[in-house]
């Protein structure tokens, strides 16, 4: 089973302790390495407009796109999973696994990343911000996901045939979601949903749906599932499956 979930937007170092071995670097750096040349060609003032940043936000990732360096290493980069620090990570709470679950993590989740394509946790990367849903224009179209559809979907069957995965958990949003060809996804896909009850009608609150996104995947991690029936047992922070709500490849979960 792979699960698939979207970066955050927040940075901050988590300090989790990754053996040195284990270690790895991401597989699209020649294509980042091209958004880098187009985003250093940006004004602050450009990249503010393009991603709707504040003054601050702005100017300090116009500095991280100049900083950037090709050559990941572990004095300019961080493994992922130790930089990423939004509600879904704050679920998934990857700094107090232990050394198992986190290679059982590093072998389940991709993250899916507008500024590398797609990663695993334990790939260096360097501090930045591009969301996927970011219309910068490059040299295959308009957006990011022209840039990225073709070789993060390739990419990613790769890894199913490699893994001989038989199901994906797609928990990513839908704004990195939207960067696969689900059509040419060589394995099934399930997409759980989390909705919350209020005046009595279900609704997906999107602060709790990310959070819920991380701790799903943590769920599959520490239990090691591999069959998408056993996500039905999901309970965490008083989550419940419900089999009327759900239908197709759509699992729903409430509270």
């Amino acid at each position: 089973m792979i699960i698939l979930l979207s970066p955050a937007k927040r940075i901050q170092q988590q300090g989790i302790k990754i053996d040195a071995s284990l270690i790895s670097k991401p597989l699209l750096l020649n294509k980042t390495e091209l958004l880098i040349t187009e985003l250093r060609s940006k004004s602050v003032e450009e990249i503010k407009q393009l991603m709707n940043l504040s003054d601050d936000l702005a100017g300090l990732n116009y500095t991280r796109y100049h900083d950037w360096e090709k050559n990941h290493n572990s004095k300019n980069s961080q493994v992922a999973i130790n930089l990423f620090f939004g509600d879904a990570y704050k679920g998934l709470d990857a700094k107090s696994l232990n050394k198992e679950l986190l290679q059982v993590l590093n072998k389940k989740l991709i993250i899916l990343s507008g500024m590398y394509g797609l990663l695993k946790p334990f790939d260096l990367i360097q501090a930045h911000r591009l969301e996927m849903g970011t219309k910068l224009k490059n040299e295959l179209g308009n957006n990011l996901y022209d840039f990225w559809k073709t070789d993060v979907t390739n990419e990613l069957n790769k890894y199913i045939k490699k893994t001989k995965t038989e199901f994906i958990v797609n928990l990513a949003s839908n704004e990195y979601f939207k960067v696969i060809d689900k059509k040419q996804i060589l394995t099934e896909i399930i997409t759980p949903i989390f909705k919350e009850e209020k005046a009595g009608k279900y609704k997906t609150i999107a602060i709790y749906a990310k959070r819920a996104r991380g701790l799903m995947t943590r769920f599959i991690v520490e239990n090691n599932i591999s069959n998408p029936e056993y996500l039905k047992a999901f309970d965490y922070d008083n989550y419940t499956f419900s089999d009327e709500m759900s239908k197709d490849n759509e699992m729903v979960f409430i509270r």
